[in-house]
């Protein structure tokens, strides 16, 4: 009884049946709508993201799906304020040096697609309603939109079921934050004007406020701004947005395809795993827009979790390995909804301190931010989630050059070599030591009594750039991250393991 029930089949769910599979972990995954989703309200794909989907060899095919994001342009009152160049912003940091713009439905389907090929089906139209864990696993009771019921039996559950998780209420997991006074509205359309030019254009009017991100698709456009305030409660339409800041916008728009509203919420849930039941995505954190971080950071919970299920399941590694799941995702949960909630409350907020934040300030800055390189380095980190590090937590250990147990392993090209970059060695998903210079007979005994792959890169200049040190010892998770970092093999071992 080695297997895991997913509930919920969005992108969270769908990357950890994935990965676990690759990993030969059973698993079923079960999610009550009848079908993939049709709209969506996410749409940037991370560099941290592709750089996990390039371990399962996936990468260029959702990038073909999407188009890389140019920039980010900043209007106030009709007159672009601000840009920013975020193409090749991550030059030498990622093989994936920018953002993808890819709509969560298409994203979704993408991966409903891989997983079948990989021989697992979703079970649509089918809910947990109840959830209990005993001695050796976890039972759940299924209700299909047929009436039909069944019951599962599993090692493991994971929650990827949304805001309204009913893992998360069956685990008794608490859910504390608060709302956004403002009502928002997100609305594909088909649109004409200067603004189809695949850059995001963010109107920062002193009562509105606008996003604009054209799709794949010519003279398609999403568009997400502030509902009146009149129409904050009830139904609402196209009619009820507020269009001062779209009216002063080179942006016409023809027709609206799809047009729907939702509130804002700031929620982080108060334990990420109790027992056997595990929460991702949605169901264990929630935040505002600001960045497109929400998708990313629920397929990088479904990463950091996979790799520890299956140790545990696969290979018998002690069950206190995942307690590093929530000690690692739960912190970062926290920091990015604090740092989302400050940037989000400066750019709906009412007030004159606000407005003139948001109107004069926030576009003087921009320009000077992007206009340097350590500007754009620290953006891209930030952003794209490649400086998401987990040093304070049990698999984490020693440091070596600028590289801490814990960092995710530096990206390092090699022209001329046939492995292109160092990161290809991380397709194999298993652990593997890396030595950045010279390794003696002594290194392979060590790895291979211990089962690591061990993988030699010749020194080259631009590796102590990158933060690593020459012959020092950098042992790699299966995701990519660096659990143990040393100059001797002597190294720190990460507790928990």
């Amino acid at each position: 009884m080695g297997n895991v029930l997913i509930v919920g089949a969005g992108p969270t769910g769908l990357t950890l049946a994935l990965w676990l599979t690759r990993f030969g972990i059973p698993v079923r995954i079960v999610d009550k709508a009848p079908g993939p989703g049709t709209t969506s309200r996410a749409l940037v794909v991370h560099a941290r993201i592709l750089e996990h989907y390039a371990q399962l060899g996936l990468a260029e095919r959702l990038i073909a799906l999407g188009v890389p994001l140019g920039g980010v342009n900043l209007w106030v009152n009709g007159e672009r304020a601000a840009h920013a160049s975020f193409g090749e912003m991550g030059r030498g940091l990622s093989p994936y040096p920018y953002a993808l713009i890819c709509p969560q439905d298409v994203h979704e389907r993408f991966l409903v697609e891989v997983l079948a090929a990989e021989g697992v089906e979703v079970e649509r139209d089918t809910e947990v309603v109840e959830l209990r864990e005993e001695a050796q696993g976890v039972r759940a009771r299924l209700k299909r939109a047929s009436g039909g019921t069944g019951e599962v039996h599993a090692a493991y559950v994971a929650g990827c079921d949304g805001a309204h998780s009913i893992v998360r209420h069956a685990i008794g997991a608490g859910f504390p934050g608060g709302t956004y006074a403002h009502r928002f509205y997100v609305a594909d359309v088909s649109a004409r004007g200067e603004l189809l030019d695949r850059q995001v254009h963010i109107a920062l009017d002193a009562a509105d406020l606008l996003a604009a991100f054209a799709l794949v698709d010519t003279g398609h456009v999403r568009l997400v701004g502030m509902l009146r305030d009149a129409a904050r409660e009830g139904e609402s339409g196209w009619d009820d947005v507020r269009k001062d800041a779209l009216r002063r916008l080179p942006l016409e728009v023809q027709d609206v395809h799809w047009f729907s509203t939702y509130q804002v919420h700031h929620r982080v849930a108060r334990e990420f795993r109790r027992g056997r039941a595990f929460l991702l995505g949605d169901a264990a954190h929630i935040h505002s827009p600001v960045g497109g971080q929400g998708m990313n950071t629920g397929i990088g919970d479904a990463v950091n979790l996979a790799w520890k299920l299956a140790a545990v399941i696969g290979a018998g590694w002690p069950a206190r390995t995942l307690e590093s799941y929530e000690c690692e995702r739960r912190a970062f949960a926290q920091k990015l909804v604090r740092t989302t909630d400050r940037a989000f409350t400066f750019a709906s907020r009412d007030g004159f301190i606000a407005r003139f934040v948001r109107t004069r300030v926030f576009p003087a800055i921009v320009p000077r931010v992007f206009g340097t390189g350590a500007g754009r380095r620290f953006a891209f980190r930030t952003l794209s989630q490649i400086g998401v590090q987990y040093r304070d937590c049990p698999l984490s250990a020693g440091t070596a050059g600028g590289v801490h147990g814990g960092d995710r392993l530096p990206w390092v090209p090699l022209p001329g070599d046939a492995r292109g970059d160092n990161f290809s060695a991380l397709r194999s998903l298993h652990w593997q030591m890396h030595v950045y210079g010279r390794a003696d007979p002594s290194v392979e005994r060590y790895c291979a009594q211990r089962r690591f792959e061990l993988h030699v890169f010749p020194w080259r200049d631009g590796m102590e750039h990158a933060g690593l040190a020459r012959d020092a010892f950098y042992l790699v998770r299966p995701d990519g991250y660096v659990a143990s970092a040393s100059r001797s093999l002597a190294m720190p071992a990460p507790s928990g393991t």
